[in-house]
């Protein structure tokens, strides 16, 4: 008995400690004229008092320990410091009010500065006190998590390098251009599907979206057998003598792929942290899948569910379109995820990144990131910050029937369609009934496009840059492109 009355005497000073979540902390950037939520842990019943720029927010941690205070609405500008005082007082330094941005995906969001097309010269102008940067640690978890493994840095050279290249490069473009501090917190994995990144509560309340987890089922109930395959195979590799790479292990329990893992260690946690809105850039998982129309619903909830659990209302969210790839003949999975993101712009409050010219053909890691950043930024100055601005490529919106010809018809071709050097237009086909597709004979006339083909006769389908056959050239007066689209 004595020894557990010492044992609890001794633990009191560490729980009655305020705590803090490794995202208040120095140098971090805090969103500016919207209400700001600052958040710990602290013994319970404990009176925690937050005090910044001339305010104080008081709060009371909760029975399990948890305490919420919220900070009036404030102007960018800084470095200040904030206080947060209770049994114990944290001074956090070189604090900066104005814009936060979540950056998430897969490997091409996570696709580091350092390996960019033009990085030498781009890092070595990064310095920059204004723009901080925030690297989320990977981590899959069972259940949501309420701290990540962090720290915000300024940007430099040195900490940009190993930063998410659009994410680095969207922030610089808007604070070069706004006068703001940006704050980029980047939190991504390479090789993730979208239903990774959703909560529990969204994804398996949803019918529509069983076939993603179902999927995840299936591959749980061969992981034994694969298992037992993987390890036959690592002992013939090491009596072998280890040549060549050691056999990669099967997915399996607690793996990146499974779904509401990393939306339960890499996004829950960061849901207190007052944001203006989220950047995404993945899709290239869920295509190797054939996925679908099953993606446009998936990134459909992906947005809700990040907009009701972060509760400061319906954010901007701005995704990359995925570009031109050639995965193999006869794969639709691709064009058919580029299409379902051109359809969930329906949803209010979004933005899309059309990159189909930015793309590698054999290569889907594409290196030149600068052109995708300064789209999401366009995007954002529209979506986010309601500047006049045309920030989209052409973006098909309907065909009317002219005879033995259709009228295509696009929205954002700002001064008028054209093809990126003037050529005739490329990766434009139409079909007839018999779904046999031949290259149309096409006319720009303004915002729209006549297309036919004689041997067609009356074209009821029409492609462009379906697939991976043809980018397409089809641009606007401002040179973005146009984005890949069907007619049937």
């Amino acid at each position: 008995m004595r020894y557990l009355h010492l044992l609890f005497i001794c633990a009191i000073p560490a729980f009655a400690e305020v705590r803090l979540p490794a995202l208040v902390s120095d140098h971090m950037v805090i969103q500016s004229g919207v209400p700001v939520r600052v958040w710990g842990w602290a013994a319970a019943g404990e009176a925690v008092t937050v005090k910044f720029r001339g305010q104080q927010a008081a709060a009371i941690a909760s029975t399990e320990g948890k305490w919420e205070a919220s900070l009036r609405p404030t102007l960018a500008g800084g470095p200040f410091e904030m206080a947060i005082e209770g049994s114990n007082t944290i001074q956090i330094k070189d604090v900066l009010v104005g814009e936060v941005w979540v950056a998430s995906g897969q490997s091409n969001m996570a696709f580091t500065m350092k390996r960019i097309k033009g990085a030498q010269d781009l890092l070595a102008t990064a310095a920059n006190s204004k723009i901080r940067l925030f690297n989320v640690a990977r981590k899959s978890s069972g259940a949501p998590d309420d701290d990540v493994k962090g720290e915000w840095q300024v940007a430099s050279a040195e900490s940009a390098e190993n930063f998410s290249a659009v994410a680095y490069l969207f922030g610089r473009d808007l604070e070069g251009s706004m006068k703001v501090p940006f704050g980029m917190i980047n939190s991504s994995v390479g090789g993730t599907p979208v239903e990774a990144w959703i909560s529990g509560p969204s994804l398996t309340g949803d019918p529509s979206l069983l076939p993603a987890m179902t999927r995840w089922q299936k591959l749980m109930l061969d992981y034994p057998l694969l298992a037992r395959r993987h390890e036959a195979a690592v002992k013939k590799w090491e009596a072998a003598g280890k040549q060549g790479r050691r056999p990669a292990e099967p997915v399996g329990p607690g793996h990146n792929h499974e779904p509401i893992r990393l939306y339960n260690g890499m996004i829950a946690p960061l849901t207190p942290y007052t944001i203006r809105g989220a950047l995404w850039y993945q899709g290239e998982n869920n295509a190797g899948r054939g996925d679908g129309d099953l993606y446009r619903r998936l990134l459909e909830t992906l947005i809700h569910d990040w907009r009701q659990q972060w509760g400061v209302g319906n954010f901007p969210f701005l995704w990359v379109q995925l570009p031109h790839f050639v995965r193999r003949d006869g794969d639709e999975g691709w064009p058919e995820v580029q299409e379902a993101m051109r359809n969930t712009l329906e949803i209010a409050n979004t933005g899309m990144a059309i990159t189909q010219d930015v793309g590698e053909a054999n290569d889907i890691h594409p290196t030149d990131k600068l052109p995708v950043a300064k789209r999401l930024a366009l995007a954002a100055r529209k979506v986010a910050y309601g500047q006049d601005v045309l920030a989209s490529g052409p973006i098909f919106r309907q065909a009317t029937r002219e005879g033995k010809a259709l009228r295509l018809w696009f929205d954002y071709p700002g001064e008028g369609l054209r093809t990126a050097k003037g050529e005739p237009i490329e990766g434009l086909l139409v079909a007839g009934k018999n779904g046999q597709y031949k290259a149309a004979e096409a006319k720009i006339e303004g915002d729209s496009i006549v297309v036919s083909n004689g041997e067609v006769g009356y074209p009821v389908s029409v492609r462009y840059a379906w697939g991976g056959t043809v980018v397409g050239n089809l641009v606007n007066s401002i040179a973005i492109p146009a984005s890949p689209f069907r007619v049937n």
